[in-house]
């Protein structure tokens, strides 16, 4: 039980620093291309919109908590 409590503490670290450090990641959908086939034709990758990367969620979450503590502490 400790053992799974500390790798999960371990986890949720990492990635904390890793959206802090590289809060950009590349789009799943079209692996960082910006373009994917579709009917054999090549289109604008509808995720990201071409631009190649998407917010982590991580980061997506501290910057909702952020804003909502900045509104309230004003």
């Amino acid at each position: 039980m400790w053992l799974a409590m500390a790798a999960l503490i371990l986890w949720f670290g990492g990635y904390a620093v890793l959206c802090a450090v590289r809060p950009f990641a590349p789009c799943r959908k079209c692996a960082g291309a910006g373009e994917i086939e579709r009917f054999r034709k090549v289109r604008t990758c509808p995720r990201c919109h071409g631009r190649k990367l998407r917010l982590r969620v991580g980061r997506r979450a501290h910057n909702a908590w952020r804003r909502t503590y900045d509104n309230g502490t004003r």
